[in-house]
């Protein structure tokens, strides 16, 4: 059945604007009399934190208060998925399985309560979203981020940030720019041609920025040869970010800061993080206050550094009933007398979890039989009680290890998050067996095999009716060089962790209705295991966050019709995404784009490449038919109408997506999304949908302009359930 919308969502935004945002325009007024009244002093506590080893440290980044104009340590805190380092928090799902939900409402939502959880603990900045482009599938922490595709990493982007910033929390868009793998991260050069700048990588941010985004952070590796921290063609008065109407602050990645502190400051970095050295850089505004001196950094540059680092206080009106700072992510076990053991968990938050959780479960087979009263008897939705014993197999079904230290950097038992800075608490994870437990309970006997041992798993499946396989993959941040499982950051290969592939095969070979369960933070190879006879359901769960389990049942039962959309496509080897990691180099490699705009599905339509499962992917209990697709002008624009009716017998929410073809003289991938819609449909129901597409939508980054062009020409538009599977098609000219 389908659940209802949450009333949460309207709830939380309701409940969350309990202060007064002010214009930017006298938020710097604010500000700039704020910063007409410091000393010298006072202004470089403001723009260089206090410290990767500073003791009373509270945040993983912070800067100096000034009691005595009212303006306290502002505190920035991980992570894009939940509050990381502290207790009493939730866990959310992550950046890639937002992006599976296709649902704008959920992602916003989400925003919301990430907001009010970094508002409750009292932290000013909430470092994230991410919107690194996953260029390749391997890349470590493309998890954190939204997928491939730019077009849908601007709109979660955009989303997440107005739900945070609704709550008078900061937002701090990442990782400014090129930032697409761990190896070599501290240094290599991202090569990126112009066009491919602006469509590619730079239009998330754009949309953060259109989003009213309070902060940018920029990135540890180099952009076009400079690195990013102090490169004027990303920050400075000319930079990318100006000419896009930004309007807060820019600050460092941890440690991202190199040669000198005017080189920073002059190049367009407002603020440096954490304001120490820490092996791989950092501490540079160590020296600023010598170069102000000097002359080599003028104190009009330092004054706008500390007004751009203020206005969005005063804009998000954190200088009046902000909550004070209660908790010590140096004391992540939450002791010590600064934790105050605030618990910003609630009912709603962990409802919205376990809501995303399933919304982005994407069903990518099923096989499903049923008897002469349409029961099911193999595949899903399972019928309780039909199966009379079960297996439940795979050391991802167990509880994961909860100290794997700060950065979360192992993997044993269930993979709900990745590693680094982006991981979240997993205090209350309810795991797959538990959740499974529970549910079935005296309705079948139960026999685990919570290992990945392929004898014991194949033996515990044997003759059982249904047998449950839960496999994963896992990456991460490179950090100090942190390794898991030989894995640094970036993963090796697309092959399941543990011989998870071999364990599927060695159950799915004694049992006929074997259901796999895959928890991932990206693509992963399925050839060899998928298309078994007996593997009657594989469904692609991502890394969920804390109601992994909850999620995975309700599912697979039936309570919940799986709607979820792959954000990338599923091919069975790397080649068939174009481009690689670089691991071996000597010396910080330079690594050119060539791709250019030719990336993932880009990539795969454009070179004639059918991938196992494709962008936009996502099976349901039911079906839905498309229907009387009608194009209209509707401003600079079009307006692109159709009818959607549920043709199944169970009600379920169909994703239909937007791809646009442009002119061929224009030189883009063969179709580029463009849009997509949430529609909750009761069997038999009808209803009209459509998608509003701007001039900007259908133009390309023109380089001796400098502008976005719309090209002449005739232009597609296919409306489908994925980038393959087109329903629709219509056409205009221009």
């Amino acid at each position: 059945m389908l659940l209802p919308t949450f009333v949460l969502t309207s709830l939380l935004i309701a409940s969350s604007n309990a202060f007064t945002t002010r214009s930017w325009d006298e938020a710097y007024t604010l500000a700039n009399n704020a910063v007409n009244q410091m000393t010298l002093d006072e202004k470089i506590g403001i723009v260089r934190g206090t410290g990767q080893l500073n003791p009373n440290r509270r945040c993983v980044g912070d800067t100096v208060a000034i009691p005595r104009l009212g303006i306290p340590s502002i505190c920035l805190q991980d992570g894009p998925a939940g509050l990381r380092l502290v207790k009493d928090v939730t866990g959310f799902p992550t950046g890639i399985n937002a992006a599976s939900t296709f649902s704008r409402r959920l992602i916003r939502a989400r925003g919301v309560a990430l907001g009010e959880e970094w508002r409750g603990k009292g932290a000013h900045v909430f470092l994230g979203p991410a919107v690194d482009i996953m260029r390749n599938p391997k890349g470590g922490r493309a998890w954190e981020s939204f997928g491939p595709d730019p077009y849908l990493n601007g709109e979660g982007a955009y989303e997440t940030i107005i739900g945070v910033q609704s709550t008078g929390v900061q937002a701090c868009i990442k990782h400014l720019l090129g930032n697409t793998q761990e190896h070599w991260r501290y240094g290599y050069s991202a090569n990126i041609d112009d066009r491919t700048i602006h469509e590619v990588y730079f239009y998330p941010f754009l949309r953060s920025i259109e989003a009213d985004v309070a902060s940018v952070m920029c990135a540890y590796n180099r952009f076009n040869g400079t690195s990013s921290c102090q490169n004027a063609a990303l920050l400075g008065p000319n930079g990318l970010l100006q000419k896009a109407g930004f309007k807060g602050y820019v600050v460092s990645d941890w440690g991202a800061t190199h040669d000198s502190a005017n080189a920073n400051a002059n190049g367009g970095l407002d603020m440096e993080q954490p304001g120490d050295y820490i092996v791989v850089g950092g501490g540079q505004f160590g020296k600023l206050k010598g170069d102000v001196n000097s002359g080599k950094v003028s104190v009009e540059r330092l004054n706008q550094m500390v007004s751009r680092i203020l206005a969005p206080w005063y804009r998000f009106g954190q200088d009046s009933g902000f909550p004070a700072t209660n908790f010590d992510a140096q004391k992540r076990d939450g002791s010590g007398p600064r934790n105050l053991k605030v618990n910003v968990r609630s009912a709603e938050h962990t409802a919205l979890a376990k809501e995303i959780a399933m919304a982005s479960s994407v069903l990518l087979k099923n096989n499903r039989v049923v008897n002469s009263a349409g029961t099911t008897i193999r595949g899903l939705p399972i019928v309780k009680g039909v199966a009379k014993s079960v297996a439940i197999i795979g050391q991802d079904a167990r509880m994961p290890k909860l100290d794997c230290g700060e950065m979360n950097e192992c993997n044993e038992g269930t993979m709900s998050v990745g590693w680094g800075s982006g991981s979240n608490n997993l205090d209350f994870l309810v795991p797959p067996i538990d959740a499974l437990t529970s549910h079935i309970g005296s309705s079948a006997t139960i026999t685990t095999s919570l290992s990945n041992d392929l004898n014991a798993g194949q033996n515990a499946a044997r003759g059982k009716d249904m047998a449950f396989v839960f496999v994963n993959a896992r990456s991460g941040e490179l950090a100090f060089y942190t390794v898991v499982e030989g894995n640094m950051g970036d993963r090796n290969d697309l092959a399941l962790w543990w011989k998870g592939g071999s364990l599927i095969e060695r159950v799915a070979s004694v049992c006929n209705n074997t259901i796999v369960v895959v928890h991932s933070v990206g693509p992963v190879a399925m050839n060899g295991w998928a298309d078994h006879p007996n593997v009657t359901a594989v469904i692609y769960a991502g890394a969920p966050g804390e109601q992994t389990g909850p999620a995975a049942v309700d599912v697979m039962y039936g309570a919940y019709n799986p709607s979820g959309r792959l954000p990338f496509s599923i091919a069975d080897n790397e080649a068939a995404y174009g481009n690689e990691i670089v691991y071996n180099s000597l010396g910080f490699p330079e690594i050119d784009f060539k791709e250019k705009l030719l990336i993932d599905y880009r990539y795969m339509e454009a070179n004639n490449i059918v991938p196992r499962f494709e962008f936009g992917f996502g099976l349901s209990y039911t079906t839905f038919a498309y229907s009387s697709l009608a194009v209209a002008a509707s401003g600079d624009g079009y307006k692109i109408t159709f009818s959607l009716r549920n043709s199944g017998d169970v009600d379920g929410t169909e994703k239909p997506q937007l791809y646009i073809g442009y002119p061929a003289a224009a030189g883009e991938p063969p179709k580029v999304l463009r849009g997509f819609e949430e529609v909750d449909l009761k069997v038999g129901e009808s209803k009209p949908v459509s998608f509003t597409i701007s001039r900007r939508d259908m133009s390309v980054w023109d380089t001796p302009s400098q502008s976005y062009i719309r090209p002449s020409g005739r232009f597609n538009f296919f409306v489908g359930a994925s980038i393959r599977d087109i329903r629709l098609t219509g056409s205009v000219t221009v």
